[in-house]
């Protein structure tokens, strides 16, 4: 597996990613009939870095790294990750998330924090905590799930100084 810069014309091969990813309305705020203009600009407005991972010559994740907050919070990084069903259980997430650690530490960031990590993405969760980062908030039922009504997400940080 490969993981790489992300460049425009990688979109075409995100966009169903993208799409399979928000169609459970179960782990991001997009809803599941979002405009392809739309996610595009989520990938690569200005000051979005997104890399993919490559198996076998075929796109099959990616993630993007940016600013948390700008200017005087601009010290801490912010990521969004998505992983195709075909991608699952082979420890995709787990090497995206190490790769986005060092990137951001390569980029000058000091920590990376999560603002939006659905309570019941589990899987996400556990990762998350693996990889070092602790729940330092709840947002209580902010997130309408499709299947499960009203849910929390978590707030998740990391410092990067053991990176």
């Amino acid at each position: 597996m490969n993981i790489r810069q992300a460049v425009e014309s990688d979109f075409s091969a995100m966009w169903p990613i993208f799409q399979e990813v928000v169609s459970s309305e179960s782990t991001y705020v997009f809803a599941a009939d979002t405009s392809y203009e739309d996610a595009y600009a989520y990938w690569f407005s200005p000051g979005v870095t997104s890399y993919v991972a490559e198996d076998e010559g075929k796109i099959v994740a990616m993630y993007k790294l940016v600013q948390n907050q700008r200017d005087l919070g601009g010290h801490v990084s912010n990521a969004s990750f998505m992983v195709h069903s075909s991608g699952s259980g082979k420890g995709l997430g787990r090497k995206l998330g190490t790769h986005c650690l060092q990137e951001a530490k390569k980029a000058g960031y000091l920590a990376i924090q999560f603002n939006f990590v659905v309570s019941t993405n589990t899987a996400a969760v556990s990762l998350w905590q693996k990889l070092g980062f602790s729940i330092v908030g709840t947002l209580p039922k902010v997130f309408a799930h499709k299947e499960l009504g009203l849910v929390d997400a978590y707030v998740m940080h990391r410092f990067l100084d053991d990176v």
